[in-house]
């Protein structure tokens, strides 16, 4: 077994090949493109017109701009990122580094950490572009390197008892109050949360599709709340965190989510430090005092383009003036957010939130990291650095971390640290699922779970009247070939998605008499995904109503359900290639979407060499549930 430190120096590495791919990635784009071609590409807006200046919270400038050409086209901006504000105008030398705090089809609204707005507003021929982001590198390699030195100390020993140089602690049985575990759970969610309440360091909770394992974290930290504790519940993307948010605010906890507010779920911002604040009684001396801030600044430009020493002197008094009055109400403002992180019960965020400085050194008597399987390891030690004790969620059986280098993935990045501890003692699985129709959840049971997952007794045979629970359709020897586009170099095949939507308008006829039957269309490729959204929006005045329906690649609709899932698998080639649908944890999650019907449609002929595949296609066969495209063609 390696070292602490050779553990966390090849963590590290492993890390910089990813930030250096990623960066490499972005560069190719941001250096080989002219700025129209970077517009079309949708990384750039040019010309901009600006719509509003002002100052809003901690006193920092922002504008509102908008693009006045290409309107309504994609775009690749997103609330949080880093972007670079230029001119085009021969006279400016200047640009302006600013965050974006919110974007919609044509507008965005940029923040820049300084005291005034930036030179570069005072010229025309205004553009924004995007820059790469290190942030989140930045903040994980901080954190692995804090760990990696810890000594003494609670998190040294927890970091040493996670690699698995030390054992782990228990408490003892009777320490754990039985009866205040709430009624509702299952048999197996009680077992789990008697064991991630008596571990002492860490535990993990193994939550396959539909078996309410936000429900049993939640569980969790509502007991360890009414005990007067404080915890921490993170996860890796913000519509985690938000649905951590939600199910923890309905137990009767108090939340405060911690994030870019225009990330954040429009639902939750009475419950952020900035909605707190908002509605606290003296935000009104705040606003009063921010007013006061921004006159001055106001007075201060009008001495901006005649720098005489009077002038300038009286520029910087009056700038100081506006720098104090804005120092006091960021200090009230502290003071009013801190009494709210105080005050809460639960702080959830992102796990690169959990850096926020609002919590300052503050830590936690359990953090919670859910949807763990779906975070390089690099990103869970983000959180723990403020871990007295530590509970992983999650299913390494569903989607794992996006990695872009294949060489930090091979040599590990792609393996999650759930991974390496759920081969552990501190494991609870959870077995009873409410989701889907036994019959769909079959094959992923015996494949993922050894068999071990039971159906509650309310769906296990719930189902669309008059419609086969699961059909696997297969349209071998039809011709229908995949098709690779030659700039996104990803996959669609048309003739296929052409079928799938003639079944669906067939069942939605079929459906006509029943109301609010919801349907998923995915398919693993965003090339597919693309084309079939393109005939949803010209037959989508045609269609019934009362069914549903939305289009996704597989990855989109992880922690979803709909009553119908259709999964359109593409891959039709005479040489049995299936590329990354080798990743099988990927049909996992497109199977295991559906809770009534299921249609999978493929080519077994590419598709059967694969043993997945083709004991999937066997496990149809066997239960009457195979069908050739041939024989549905009319």
């Amino acid at each position: 077994m390696s070292s602490t430190s050779e553990y966390f120096q090849h963590l590290l590495m492993l890390h910089h090949l990813e930030k250096e791919e990623d960066k490499r990635l972005f560069e190719l784009v941001a250096k080989t493109n002219s700025v129209q071609q970077k517009v079309q590409l949708g990384v750039c807006w040019q010309p901009l017109r600006v719509v509003e200046t002002g100052y809003g919270f901690g006193e920092y400038p922002f504008a509102l701009v908008e693009r006045t050409r290409q309107q309504g086209q994609a775009h690749q901006f997103g609330s949080g990122k880093p972007v670079q504000v230029f001119s085009a105008d021969p006279q400016c030398d200047d640009t302006a580094k600013g965050s974006i705090v919110f974007v919609n089809a044509d507008q965005m609204k940029i923040v820049f950490l300084s005291d005034e707005l930036p030179d570069v507003f005072d010229y025309g021929k205004l553009g924004v572009q995007l820059l790469f982001d290190e942030g989140a590198y930045q903040e994980t390699e901080k954190a692995m390197q804090l760990i990696a030195g810890a000594k003494n100390c609670r998190l040294a020993e927890l970091r040493d008892i996670l690699i698995k140089n030390k054992p782990a602690t228990l408490y003892e049985e009777d320490e754990i109050d039985h009866a205040a575990i709430s009624s509702l759970l299952n048999d197996s969610q009680k077992d789990a949360v008697e064991l991630m309440l008596r571990n002492k360091d860490f535990s993990i909770l193994h939550g396959p599709p539909g078996t309410g394992k936000t429900t049993t974290l939640v569980e969790v930290a509502r007991l360890l709340c009414f005990d007067g504790e404080q915890v921490m519940m993170c996860a890796p993307s913000n519509a985690a965190a938000d649905w951590l948010s939600h199910k923890a605010i309905a137990a009767g906890l108090k939340v405060i989510r911690i994030g870019n507010p225009a990330k954040i779920d429009a639902e939750l911002e009475s419950h952020t430090p900035e909605g707190f604040l908002q509605h606290h009684p003296q935000y009104s001396d705040i606003k009063g005092m921010r007013k006061r801030s921004d006159e001055l600044r106001r007075m201060a430009s009008k001495y901006k383009r005649n720098f005489g020493h009077a002038e300038r002197e009286q520029r910087k008094l009056i700038l100081q003036e506006a720098r104090l009055v804005g120092a006091e109400a960021r200090r009230l403002e502290q003071h009013i957010i801190g009494l709210a992180i105080e005050q809460a019960d639960v702080i959830t965020c992102t796990l690169v939130g959990s850096t926020n400085n609002v919590l300052e050194k503050r830590t936690f008597s359990t953090v919670f990291i859910d949807e763990a399987a779906q975070a390089p390891e690099p990103a869970c030690w983000i959180p723990i650095i403020r871990a007295e004790r530590v509970i992983l969620a999650g299913d390494p059986f569903q989607l794992p971390p996006t990695i872009k280098s294949q060489e930090a993935a091979a040599k590990g990045l792609s393996t999650t640290l759930i991974e390496k501890l759920i081969a552990g003692d501190n494991v609870a699985l959870l077995t009873k699922q409410y989701r889907m129709h036994n019959a769909i959840m079959e094959f992923s049971n015996e494949w993922f779970y050894g068999g071990k997952l039971e159906s509650a007794e309310k769906v296990a045979n719930w189902q669309i009247e008059n419609e086969q629970v699961l059909t696997f359709i297969d349209t071998a020897g039809l011709g229908w070939s995949e098709i690779e586009n030659p700039e996104t170099r990803s996959l669609y095949n048309p003739e296929e998605a052409d079928f799938l939507w003639k079944r669906l308008m067939l069942l939605a006829e079929q459906l006509a008499p029943l109301s609010q039957i919801t349907a998923g269309i995915i398919s693993p490729y965003r090339e597919q995904v693309a084309y079939l959204e393109n005939q949803w929006k010209e037959m989508k005045a045609d269609f019934n109503a009362d069914v549903l329906v939305e289009v996704q690649t597989i990855d989109s609709f992880q922690g979803q359900e709909r009553d119908v899932i259709m999964v359109s698998l593409v891959r039709s080639n005479e040489r049995s290639e299936i590329g990354f649908l080798q990743d099988y944890r990927r049909m996992n999650v497109a199977m295991t979407r559906a809770k009534k019907k299921l249609v999978l449609i493929g080519d077994s002929a590419t598709l059967g060499k694969d043993p997945f595949y083709k004991a999937l296609i066997e496990h149809a066969e066997k239960r009457n549930a195979y069908v050739s495209a041939w024989e549905l063609l009319d």
